[in-house]
């Protein structure tokens, strides 16, 4: 990784500013990409932006900023890794979009406009390989807020790929909150839907997200991702027609690779027994009602156990014998289990309770 500290003045930073929705921020004569499709689209409040442009006219330092060098022939050829809200905030007022105390920019003395003009900033200058890049991003913070995982590897595999796959999965109120919103947790912005489709599509293909990325790095769109999203969500919503809350944030990609073939999965009679499952006391986590009936697995349902007081009843009642192979115990070594299995139709009530010893408790498990 190469650093190279380089010294530019405000006057330089500020030529041929603009700020679109088209075009996004730039900067310095056009050669500094000012919001890189890996930054985040926030901005300071305005007293903070107000304190970069009090810094400036008080002759004090700001923090060092950091550009990558996209090299000689990229253009832009540099890009914001941190500093981007310092720079719009030098650059807009430069440019006259707000006023500080009451004076914009062109409302200033000519010595005080030539004081900020003129003001130098300290700019690390960054080059390297992609490992590189994303072991230093990992030490630098962005606007003052460290970046996450998937804002980092943004900026490792930042081209046009990553560019369209945020418009789809990281804008408020973007095509992916539009018809995905009720079914990722997290927020678009923080990346955490792009996030959680990455994982799922990088984990069919057998590879980790930094791979699945590096390989499309250059794809022109992310058209193939944003299809399997729309293929995983029309799945669900056909094997599971009714949304309740507990829908929000399984892993619907996982599921739909497993399960997409299969031709016995009834939508009717998968809601009546999610509606069974809903309804009973026994099973405490509903959210995994729906992996349960796909796979088969009751950890996912986190059945309820025994409380304290019905064990302690059940292993006096068997006089702290255990119920199947009559060794006497002490309680702290026996375990509550029940009669009639929850699979079978057993609930967890007193009469239903029964007290093992481990041993016979770990093989009536290992029968089921």
């Amino acid at each position: 990784m190469n650093v190279e500290p380089i010294t530019v003045a405000v006057r330089d930073l500020s030529q041929g500013y603009t700020d679109n929705a088209v075009g996004g921020v730039t900067a310095y004569g056009g050669d500094l990409d000012v919001r890189p499709p890996y930054q985040r689209e926030f901005v300071y409040r305005d007293d903070r932006r107000d304190e970069v442009v009090r810094t400036i006219l008080k002759g004090l330092p700001l923090n060092v900023m950091y550009w990558v060098d996209r090299g000689p022939d990229a253009r832009p050829r540099y890009e914001v890794m941190d500093g981007q809200q310092r720079t719009i905030s030098v650059c807009s007022y430069v440019a006259g979009q707000y006023s500080l105390d009451g004076r914009f920019f062109f409302n200033l003395p000519r010595d005080v406009k030539e004081r900020i003009l003129g003001y130098p900033l300290t700019v690390y200058v960054c080059s390297g390989t992609e490992s590189e890049k994303l072991d230093w991003f990992r030490i630098v913070n962005i606007a003052g807020v460290q970046l996450n995982d998937q804002e980092l590897l943004n900026a490792v595999y930042a081209g046009p790929w990553v560019a369209d796959a945020r418009a789809r999965f990281s804008k408020p109120g973007g095509p992916a909150v539009q018809v995905g919103g009720d079914w990722l947790k997290g927020s678009a912005i923080r990346q955490d839907y792009l996030a959680t489709v990455l994982g799922w599509a990088a984990a069919r293909h057998g590879a980790s997200v930094e791979d699945y990325m590096g390989t499309h790095q250059h794809d022109p769109t992310a058209q193939a991702l944003w299809s399997y999203f729309r293929s995983v969500l029309d799945w669900a919503q056909a094997v599971f027609p009714v949304y309740r809350r507990e829908m929000k944030g399984l892993p619907w990609g996982p599921m739909y690779d497993a399960n997409r073939d299969r031709t016995d999965l009834d939508p009717n009679a998968l809601e009546a027994r999610v509606q069974e499952l809903m309804a009973d006391e026994d099973v405490t986590r509903k959210s995994g009602v729906y992996r349960y009936l796909l796979d088969g697995d009751e950890r996912r349902l986190s059945i309820r156990a025994f409380d304290k007081r019905t064990q302690r009843a059940a292993y006096e009642a068997q006089g702290h014998r255990c119920a199947v192979c009559g060794g006497e115990f002490g309680l702290a070594d026996m375990h509550a289990d029940h009669i009639v299995p929850w699979s079978r139709g057993g609930h967890t009530v007193p009469d239903n309770c029964q007290m093992l010893c481990r041993d016979c408790n770990l093989r009536k498990g290992a029968q089921r």
